[in-house]
């Protein structure tokens, strides 16, 4: 038995100037949080030659291409797996519309999980490229890279990416005090819905030429978050956040609703100084920088929401448990 955890993650700036065909004319870059809540993966051998795959469906079959689940068949493909095995897949959040990057922390996860079953290593940036390969080169999937890199290195990143498909990852160490205040200043909701992220970013992809400039600027505000958290000014990254949403907000007219926006208003009016929807659009974590003078009136506010705790997870993929 194997058993993996991955965590998913909190994009702050520069979400979509990881895409080939924004970063192939000069750079991306993401200021991302890996947190607390995770993707978990068992993986164990079959008593059988069939496979079994466990998540919110279970399929059981006798060979490798009738597996539907196509995350599941390209890992043990790529890893070389393709009979006598289990996989079950946990979630802390919802498996659909998150916007937490759950599906590459699936992918992921699934690597690293998949290779210790077969006794082989991968290092955090070969489980990403590899995790890059499978969704976006293999599956077609209309996606960026920053959340296969998070997922596997974990912490507090700015991820650039490169031209020449080189993408460097670099902690962004804090201070005890900006960390924990940051910490307790974001507060997050879960709106419901089923998304159709794909459609979303088509979209986003689609109008990525005519959004150039827009696009630089969400790039530049990753640097300028960094700068920011390195200095403690946390107050103007809050402030920040209200600028990034505008900006992410103008690349489709698929990324937000009605209900979206009338969420983002009130949040503000009850006293938060910016906030994001994390993923795509259309649904997914809605979060916000908030001070504590204005936290109850924001929940109050906001009462009809979920809330999700929020902590910071400084450790990307990991085994958890291996007796194989």
């Amino acid at each position: 038995m194997i058993i993996s955890r991955t965590p998913v993650r909190i994009s702050f700036f520069g979400g979509g100037t990881d895409f080939r065909d924004f970063y192939t004319r000069s750079f991306g870059a993401v200021l991302s949080t890996a947190i607390k809540k995770y993707i978990y993966v068992a993986v164990n051998t079959k008593f059988d030659d069939n496979i079994r795959v466990s998540y919110s469906e279970t399929e059981n079959v006798d060979s490798l291409d009738k597996i539907k689940h196509d995350l599941v068949r390209e890992c043990m493909r790529d890893c070389k797996i393709d009979k006598k095995v289990e996989i079950v897949t946990i979630a802390d959040i919802p498996g659909h519309g998150s916007g937490l990057g759950s599906s590459s922390s699936l992918t992921v996860g699934l690597l690293n999980a998949l290779d210790a079953y077969t006794n082989n290593q991968r290092s955090a940036a070969m489980l990403a490229k590899e995790a890059c390969r499978i969704e976006i080169e293999v599956l077609k999937n209309p996606i960026g890279k920053q959340d296969q890199y998070i997922a596997a290195f974990g912490g507090f990143r700015y991820i650039k990416f490169f031209p020449d498909e080189k993408v460097s990852v670099e902690p962004i160490v804090l201070s005890d005090n900006t960390f924990e205040e940051l910490k307790n200043n974001l507060i997050s909701f879960y709106i419901p819905g089923l998304r159709a992220s794909t459609e979303i970013l088509s979209d986003q992809k689609k109008n990525i030429s005519e959004r150039i400039q827009v696009l630089e600027k969400m790039r530049d505000q990753a640097e300028e978050g960094r700068d920011l958290l390195k200095d403690g000014d946390i107050s103007a990254f809050g402030s920040l956040l209200d600028q990034a949403w505008k900006l992410k907000s103008s690349l489709s007219s698929k990324i937000s609703t009605s209900t979206i926006n009338e969420y983002y208003a009130t949040g503000l009016k009850a006293g938060a100084m910016g906030g994001k929807l994390s993923g795509a659009g259309g649904s997914g974590f809605l979060t916000f920088y908030c001070e504590k003078e204005w936290q109850k009136k924001l929940r109050d506010a906001l009462s009809g929401l979920k809330e999700m705790d929020i902590d910071f997870e400084p450790e990307g993929t990991k085994i958890l448990y291996s007796d194989h």
